[in-house]
């Protein structure tokens, strides 16, 4: 490579006509020297070694077109810097940020709204789960004892009862208390009497029923007299009543496998079994009133375990696509807010009354509707008969004055 007199080793020489442009240059005003600063940059040739090599089309030792030469004075600086400027420049900074700056790199506003959401669902997962894995002994099934004696005691003639026979008050008790497991192991056919085989519930249930029936100056039923005592234990119930349909469905359903019906009957026996064996006890003790059969007319606690067991079998047999700790919350939190709201506001109203009237009306509503204009039209056509039958005595009547009356003519 030769190298040209005014370069040694890629620098350039300082001749006599350069030094004259730099004393020329450190004469002029500050901003004409800025501007001109800026155009020799721009003329400047770029280094050898940097010089892109020639295109196809054009012949070897040829350069490209000169650069465009700017205008005198500042205005000429002012168009070059506006034409150095790409064209793919830095945006005006707007007032609101767009969420996804580019198509690979996310704005940092929307990494922050993806951080909370994932930490809202961890949260929501961390919740659930917990609350899912929560174990019913001791306290829940305290609560769940003492809302199902104390019932058994606001029945007329229970504390005499418990009084002049003990241990049939004890067996009423412990039906009330172990009713839904009883129940379920009759439809399964296991033995009846599996529940006794866990002594520790047996105990506190037994302990419990004592204490309401028998305690001194009878503070346990005056202690829970009062109604936020009586919320919490209702509540407290409500969540052992989630707990035992769940079970209910996945143990029916290690026996019949996605058998819908088996499922649901497991589910809704073992949730609100107790309310149904009562019946055979009352039975036994000789007062049982067939008008207030639980089949016949299903209470509040009936219908929405049985509600739920549809549900939780939906679940079993993923129908329902939600995940089965976060539908146990749910469900609860329904039970716990209606119980505690009709508890509060005194009303026997169910939350899904409306639902069940309409249902009932589309799907059961059909023949009453036929009986009803089958009534009319024979109404219609009795009045339509009546109407000649009373018309022909009249006519006969009419009849017999004109012969009446001929006969005086004559």
């Amino acid at each position: 490579m030769m190298v040209g007199p005014q370069q040694v080793h890629g620098h350039h020489l300082r001749s006599p006509s350069s030094l004259r442009l730099k004393t020329s240059f450190f004469q002029l005003p500050a901003s004409q020297r800025r501007w001109t600063l800026i155009r020799r940059t721009r003329s400047r040739p770029p280094h050898p070694a940097q010089q892109p090599t020639a295109r196809a089309s054009e012949a070897p030792g040829t350069r490209g077109p000169p650069p465009p030469r700017a205008g005198a004075g500042c205005q000429g600086a002012r168009v070059e810097l506006r034409e150095a400027q790409p064209k793919s420049g830095r945006p005006r900074p707007s007032l609101h940020p767009p969420l996804v700056a580019h198509a690979g790199n996310p704005s940092p506003r929307l990494l922050r709204l993806r951080r909370s959401v994932v930490a809202m669902d961890c949260l929501w997962n961390e919740l659930t789960l917990a609350f899912s894995r929560t174990s019913m002994f001791p306290f829940f099934d305290i609560a769940h004892y003492l809302v199902s004696v104390m019932a058994l005691k606001h029945q007329p003639g229970a504390a005499a009862m418990a009084r002049k026979n003990p241990l049939s008050s004890w067996f009423t008790a412990m039906l009330h208390c172990f009713g839904g497991g009883i129940l379920s192991c009759v439809l399964l056919a296991e033995p009846p009497l599996r529940f006794l085989a866990n002594n520790t519930n047996i105990l506190l249930a037994s302990s419990i029923w004592y204490i309401i029936f028998f305690c001194p100056c009878d503070l346990v039923s005056q202690g829970y007299s009062f109604l936020p005592v009586q919320l919490l234990a209702a509540g407290m119930k409500e969540v052992t009543r989630t707990w035992k349909i769940v079970g209910g469905v996945t143990h029916a359903n290690s026996y019949y496998k996605n058998g819908w019906i088996v499922m649901i009957a497991i589910g809704w026996a073992r949730g609100a079994g107790g309310s149904i064996i009562t019946n055979f006890e009352q039975l036994v003790k000789g007062c049982w009133k067939p008008e207030a059969d639980e089949w016949l007319k299903m209470s509040y606690p009936a219908k929405v375990t049985l509600l739920g067991s549809v549900i939780f079998t939906f679940q079993q047999t993923k129908h329902l696509a939600v995940s089965r700790h976060n539908l146990m919350f749910l469900y609860t939190m329904f039970l716990v807010a209606t119980k505690i709201t009709m508890m509060i506001t005194e009303t026997a109203v169910m939350p899904f009354a409306c639902f069940e009237d309409t249902l009932s009306r589309m799907l059961f509503g059909w023949q009453q509707q036929f009986s009803s204009c089958e009534k009319r039209s024979e109404t219609k056509s009795s009045l339509n008969g009546t109407g000649s039958s009373t018309s022909k005595p009249i006519s006969d009547a009419s009849d017999k004055v004109q012969k009446k009356h001929t006969k005086k003519t004559e």
